[in-house]
């Protein structure tokens, strides 16, 4: 593996795994306490439309995917707010018109042959140079307005009404952990793919919510957490020959297990 480290797309990869990781941790802990589980789950299949639109229009990929992942993220928050009784049923057609859409205008695209695979199961040892600048970006976001609105958002998640009667803009801030949570769902899209990018979210924020007793200090382990499976993943795909999205969730779904056993008999 070591000497792998000299091609430069598995630094790229390493890289990518721990920025991904990071942000994955974070937000994942919002998603878990906030109950969003679903709706990250229709979000990342609404974001294959925004791929298929950027394969069609020749523009970036996490450019299209991100217009589209946000503009679900917007119009789910105004359902949830609005008519969370209708909740399961608009994002399950968001989720199946986008997957549908996707796939249309990928077949649409003339002389490109899609890698289905890499959008379903990622593609890290495909990330360049921009996608490090993207994903860089988004992790200073996340923790640029963590910092600056913790109190406001660990109120918000924990409980609305109160933080609600204390004058804190709960709409905005619900939107803001949505829209938050789409753009990381679509940097997890590359590392590990459309169809683990929930398992992702949600492995190692179960871990460290048992290990934790403040949503900082989950944030701080499930980022620790994401990023050991993610190269301990990295290393089996490189070491066997497999996948690497898949790698990585087969890791934290093992490391998973070994915990949930190791607390059992505890």
């Amino acid at each position: 593996m070591f000497e792998a480290l000299s091609f430069p797309f598995i630094q790229n990869a390493l890289i990518a795994g721990i920025l991904v990781s990071l942000a994955s941790g974070i937000i994942g802990s919002l998603i878990v306490v906030n109950r969003m589980v679903f709706l990250a789950g229709g979000i990342a299949h609404t974001a294959y439309g925004g791929i298929g639109v950027a394969v069609f229009l020749g523009i970036p990929i996490f450019l299209g995917a991100s217009i589209f992942a946000i503009a679900a993220a917007l119009i789910i928050s105004v359902i949830t707010l609005k008519h969370r009784e209708r909740m399961d049923t608009f994002i399950g057609l968001m989720w199946a018109i986008g997957m549908a859409l996707g796939v249309v205008l990928i077949d649409l695209t003339p002389g490109y042959n899609a890698d289905f695979m890499s959008y379903l199961f990622g593609s890290i040892l495909a990330v360049s140079q921009n996608d490090l600048y993207f994903m860089g970006g988004l992790l200073a976001v996340i923790v640029l307005i963590l910092t600056f609105w913790y109190r406001e958002v660990l109120a918000v998640s924990y409980d609305s009404e109160y933080a609600n009667l204390r004058g804190i803009n709960v709409r905005f801030f619900y939107t803001l952990i949505l829209v938050l949570s789409a753009l990381t769902v679509v940097v997890a899209i590359k590392v590990v793919g459309l169809i683990l990018v929930i398992a992702l979210l949600t492995i190692p924020v179960y871990i460290a919510e048992k290990m934790s007793n403040t949503l900082y200090m989950m944030m701080i382990l499930s980022g620790i957490f994401s990023s050991i499976f993610t190269l301990a993943g990295l290393w089996f795909s490189y070491e066997y020959d497999i996948a690497s999205g898949a790698s990585i969730i087969l890791i934290s779904a093992v490391s998973l297990f070994v915990f949930l056993t190791f607390n059992r008999f505890r």
